[in-house]
């Protein structure tokens, strides 16, 4: 009897397995192409973050399922338990799919000499909505480059003053944000650098800056970098115009 028990139980959790895999890969088409492109989910992190939740999300569901299904028990009481174990599970889903949305990095900003990726945690909600609407990062949009308006003396200081205090840096002001147009791409320009030192300290990173070389139909000599502001160390490649062509991992300081 308990032979049949575990037969029904792993049948039935192989389908509730089959069913948590499949809304994990819709989930997964979310996060990664949308919210985390290309390099952005290991830049900021969210690859770990989302990969820990749907683990757990898909494991856990299926295991109580097998450990509480018992063809022998009432319609109500199945109905009960898979409920909850149902509800428990997309609750976790929702709560890590919330999760990780906070943390989506909504734009790369150009601060002069770096750019720095700015996630939707760490800007004023407010502020946001106040952009202008090619500004506004919407739900089916990744992370958007943008220059920073030039600032007066006042405003200057004050981000200075509150930023030592722990408050917003410069790249956090939404109200500051402008187009990243070709003048100030140019701009950058000046302060970018060529590759010669980054890739005697990254030999390894050569293949994929060559790979974004051939894309570009630029030549190397003619491409520089700025450096990334974000959880790990990671260059934006700039064309001659000053605008991002590709990322690369390392240290650009």
């Amino acid at each position: 009897m308990k032979s049949e028990r575990l037969k029904s139980a792993a049948r039935v959790s192989s389908l509730h397995l089959g069913l948590s895999v499949f809304v994990a890969v819709l989930s997964a088409v979310l996060v990664f192409l949308i919210w985390f492109p290309g390099e952005f989910r290991e830049m900021v992190g969210g690859r770990e973050l989302f990969l820990l939740v749907i683990a757990v999300d898909v494991v856990c569901g299926p295991l109580l399922t097998l450990v509480l299904f018992n063809p022998e028990k009432s319609r109500r009481e199945l109905a009960l338990d898979m409920g909850m174990v149902g509800l428990m599970q997309m609750a976790a889903l929702v709560y890590g799919v919330w999760t990780v949305w906070t943390v989506r990095p909504l734009y790369l900003v150009a601060e002069i000499d770096r750019f720095k990726v700015i996630s939707a945690h760490q800007v004023d909600e407010t502020s946001l909505k106040n952009l202008p609407d090619h500004l506004q990062r919407k739900l089916w949009n990744g992370p958007l480059t943008v220059g920073l308006r030039p600032l007066n003396k006042e405003e200057r200081e004050t981000v200075m003053f509150e930023s030592v205090q722990g408050g917003r840096d410069y790249g956090e002001r939404p109200e500051y944000f402008v187009t990243y147009d070709s003048a100030q791409a140019l701009q950058n320009m000046k302060h970018a650098k060529s590759f010669e030192n980054f890739l005697r300290k990254y030999p390894d990173q050569a293949t994929p800056l060559n790979e974004i070389v051939g894309k570009s139909g630029t030549k190397l000599v003619d491409l520089r970098y700025l450096p990334i502001i974000a959880r790990q160390d990671w260059i934006a490649v700039l064309n001659p115009s000053g605008h991002v062509l590709g990322y690369l991992k390392g240290d650009g300081f």
